[in-house]
């Protein structure tokens, strides 16, 4: 079996690496491609154990790293949505001459709550996992209604979402168990002050995952970094308010 991720590469000028979140696949983005190819080679990675690179599997943030490094394009502007932001953000710490700017999306550096921390219940996470093992399908369903409750066009954003994950090979159980587990145990606040490149950090007013309490906190924390919050949106903010996404990804990267 190859160790290849599988990577879908569309349009010209500077490299853009686009990296989805738990559950999903590298389909999630296809709107937000086609506005961004016009300025950018964009490059979207299906993560080891979905989508076209479900029969790969890797435990670790640093382990997902040595597969995106095979193909990943250097000196890139990286965008993780998620728990795509971890892997983004881990890129930008151990592998940084592949990313020359870091974008997370509705991440956090520590997912599960932690008071006074503000974040996912640690509960909440163990009944995923627990559900996760009876019927992954459901399980998958009933987050992606989770991500986008809230949003004013939630019904259209599931619909999507849904759509986008199902025209894909479904992910494999133990990388989602895998992905469950760094949203419970990884923590990469102290590290976050390292990461040497220009950061942009987005989120969505409405998001329940990732409470607006976290972009206040690390504005704090990080005074050298950009943020930027849509007010209409939940968890995936380039489906709920795709163009003004786009043009947030296009005036950060010509900085």
């Amino acid at each position: 079996m190859s160790k290849a991720l599988y990577w879908q590469v569309s349009g010209s000028g500077p490299d853009l690496v686009l990296v989805h979140g738990w559950g999903m696949n590298g389909a999630v983005w296809q709107q937000t491609v086609t506005t961004l190819e016009k300025q950018f080679t964009v490059h979207v990675v299906d993560l080891p154990g979905y989508g076209h690179s479900a029969h790969i599997h890797a435990q670790t943030l640093e382990e997902i790293s040595q597969s995106l490094i095979i193909d990943a394009p250097s000196n890139a502007i990286w965008v993780g949505w998620s728990l795509g932001g971890l892997v983004a953000t881990h890129m930008a710490l151990h592998h940084a001459d592949f990313v020359s700017k870091l974008v997370t999306v509705a991440s956090s550096p520590k997912f599960a709550a932690d008071k006074p921390w503000r974040g996912i219940q640690p509960s909440v996470l163990t009944a995923f996992t627990e559900q996760l093992v009876e019927d992954f399908q459901t399980t998958i369903e009933r987050f992606m209604a989770l991500q986008a409750m809230g949003s004013p066009s939630a019904r259209q954003d599931v619909k999507l979402l849904k759509q986008a994950v199902l025209s894909r090979p479904l992910p494999n159980p133990e990388s989602l168990l895998a992905g469950l587990q760094m949203l419970s145990d990884v923590d990469l606040r102290s590290q976050l002050p390292q990461v040497s490149v220009p950061m942009l950090r987005l989120y969505g007013r409405l998001d329940g995952l990732v409470p607006l309490k976290v972009a206040k906190d690390l504005e704090k924390a990080l005074p050298g970094t950009e943020q930027y919050v849509f007010s209409q949106s939940s968890h995936a903010p380039f489906m709920t308010e795709a163009d003004t996404f786009c043009n947030q990804l296009i005036s950060f990267s010509s900085k």
